[in-house]
């Protein structure tokens, strides 16, 4: 019994320790936002 509370309590740190770096990345990451042209050639819009 010893070991599974050992293997639950590795998963749930594992999990905070994932969460945790979601959520950092998701609030100090700014994405940057460019224009973008994209030309497209006229055979391929005729068909």
């Amino acid at each position: 019994m010893p070991t599974l509370f050992r293997l639950v309590f590795f998963m749930m740190i594992m999990a905070v320790l994932i969460y945790g770096a979601m959520f950092s990345l998701a609030t100090f990451v700014k994405p940057t936002q460019t224009q973008m042209t994209i030309r497209l050639p006229l055979e391929s819009l005729v068909n």
